[in-house]
């Protein structure tokens, strides 16, 4: 038979009709966690309040170095950013099966940080509204450490210690 028939055309859309409607129902009928994940976005070293689905019973986080979590009372989750990039957020109910899936993405502050770079190493600031001292992921190990050693010891100062 010559594709260009009417016969194969016939035939051709016959088969190909059912075909189509089995994959829109079966779009119809996906899950709504098969669907594509929701992004959060989170800066580093803040918090964001998240509502969980009903049911939930597990949360999953793909990179714990990235994003960590704490679950609290009545579906309400805190997701802190901890390191720059993303990962992902899993619910699941008591049996295991995927309530929802999340994209966390974990962002750089980018008001009132200002960058200074000395060469190869590069300092950071809070300028809020006077610029003091900052250790950002990425700045110089001898400037971050140096920073954090006094953020460490005045912490430890506050609560009584040393």
């Amino acid at each position: 038979m010559d594709d260009r028939s009417p016969a194969f055309r016939s035939t051709a859309s016959r088969a190909v009709v059912p075909l189509l409607a089995a994959l829109l129902l079966a779009a119809a009928l996906r899950p709504a966690a098969a669907q594509a994940p929701t992004l959060v976005t989170v800066t580093v070293d803040n918090a964001k309040v998240i509502r969980l689905p009903e049911n939930t019973q597990t949360v999953i986080v793909g990179n714990p170095i990235i994003a960590d979590v704490s679950l609290q009372k009545n579906g309400v989750l805190i997701l802190t950013g901890k390191s720059f990039g993303s990962t992902n957020l899993i619910a699941l109910d008591r049996g295991g099966n995927m309530l929802a899936e999340s994209t966390i993405s974990v962002q750089a502050p980018q008001a009132a940080v200002v960058t200074v770079q000395r060469g190869l190493e590069r300092e950071s600031y809070s300028c809020t509204p006077n610029c003091q001292p900052s250790a950002q992921l990425g700045d110089s190990t001898r400037y971050f450490g140096e920073v954090s050693g006094q953020a460490e010891a005045r912490r430890a100062m506050a609560v009584g210690g040393k």
